[in-house]
């Protein structure tokens, strides 16, 4: 699954050959820098460490700082590790968004927007009780029965009910890629990603 680290910018919406509006979002995707390349013999397994996103010297811990030192570059924010790379990268490679020149879809991931707690209707799409009768007049939108009450007396493990929703981690697989615009390293594509504007993204080839 090889790919960037992204920021999500906003929305907008671009026309295609056939004269159609499109919705889009607009991506950062890059410029990552390698930072540590990992393999089978020292580290157990083999994978492509990345950095996104520049950060200030005095606001990065020192064992931090001595790391991406390594890698003569500047403290980053954002740090994850990929596997499935085919080219042999070295660490302090630039990786710009012409990584993805040749490719049509995408897969991207990121942290949805946080909702607080919500009742079922919202957070699974309970129906409710649209045609109440025999005096229901104030329970439109409650979950209805957690469970028998004599045996066995309690209310199962996973059973669905209000909470905390939303703030996960969410993949939305085979994005359309409608257009790169390398100058800028920005990526649009066709549709909607999780997160709020300024939030980190994953996006695999």
């Amino acid at each position: 699954m090889p790919g960037l680290i992204g920021k999500k910018v906003g929305m907008t919406s671009i026309y295609d050959a056939e004269g159609k509006n499109i919705p889009c979002t607009v991506i950062e995707a890059g410029p990552c820098v390698v930072t540590q390349i990992k393999t089978v013999e020292t580290d157990g397994y083999s994978s492509i460490q990345l950095a996104f996103d520049d950060k200030k010297e005095k606001n990065t811990p020192k064992a931090m700082s001595g790391h991406f030192a390594k890698a003569n570059t500047i403290p980053k924010r954002k740090v994850i590790e990929l596997k499935g790379f085919v080219k042999n990268w070295k660490a302090g490679d630039v990786i710009t968004v012409d990584y993805f020149h040749d490719d049509t879809w995408l897969d991207v991931s990121g942290i949805s927007k946080g909702k607080g707690f919500q009742g079922v209707v919202k957070r699974y799409n309970f129906k409710g009780v649209n045609d109440a009768t025999h005096g229901q007049h104030n329970r439109m939108r409650a979950p209805g029965s957690l469970g028998a009450s004599s045996y066995p007396s309690r209310v199962f493990k996973g059973m669905r009910m209000g909470g905390r929703m939303g703030g996960a981690k969410v993949k939305i697989l085979n994005l359309r890629v409608m257009k790169i615009i390398p100058e800028n390293n920005l990526l649009i594509v066709k549709g909607s990603v999780p997160g709020s504007n300024g939030s980190y993204l994953i996006i695999e080839k």
